[in-house]
């Protein structure tokens, strides 16, 4: 009897070692399983980056900002209907009105006066903290074939992220002088 009874406890041992194990399995699987990296595919990819459910890597984000401003601010008569379709795309659904009223507004303007824009971005600064990224670089107009302006410009692309998708919800341009996040790394644009 107290073998039976020495072997039942050294059983009952194992068995609770064993239920404490998968019990630690099975949380290690359900911290994985919340934070998974869905992979996303930009318009183009020039590096390695990562996504998670709401958050993107500093080089997702400056390819990402490259590829906004690229369809919001290089644009002329011809291409500027079909960059606006291809923007509402990546714009969150609540800014979607208001990306749709100023893009057909910068259409319009565009067709009747015979102008085209081109920027050339020097500068990205990612904060991957706010999933915002800082653009500097120059901005050429032109009218009827004739540069009238070329300037140094600075526009906040702000991203949000549903499902590990991009979002964009707000391009604007901000002063020269005043850049949040300056002191994050700084990547160069090539274009």
């Amino acid at each position: 009897m107290k073998q039976l009874r020495a072997r039942n406890r050294d059983l009952g041992l194992g068995v609770a070692a064993l239920g404490a194990g998968l019990l630690i399995a099975l949380l290690v699987i359900l911290k994985i399983v919340g934070s998974e990296r869905t992979v996303v595919v930009p318009p183009s990819i020039n590096k390695s980056f990562w996504v998670t459910g709401d958050r993107g890597s500093n080089d997702y984000l400056n390819q990402m900002a490259a590829y906004v401003a690229y369809l919001i601010l290089d644009v002329d008569k011809d291409v500027v209907d079909w960059k606006t379709e291809t923007l509402l795309g990546w714009v969150e659904p609540s800014q979607h009105a208001a990306f749709k009223t100023r893009m057909s507004l910068e259409a319009d303007r565009l067709k009747r006066i015979g102008a085209s824009t081109f920027f050339k971005p020097q500068q990205l600064v990612p904060n991957e903290e706010r999933q915002t990224v800082i653009l500097r670089g120059r901005l050429r107009t032109d009218v009827n074939g004739q540069e009238t302006s070329n300037d140094t410009k600075t526009y906040l692309a702000e991203f949000d992220f549903l499902g590990g998708r991009a979002q964009l919800k707000s391009f604007k341009e901000i002063p020269n002088e005043t850049v949040p996040g300056a002191s994050t790394s700084v990547s160069t644009a090539s274009r």
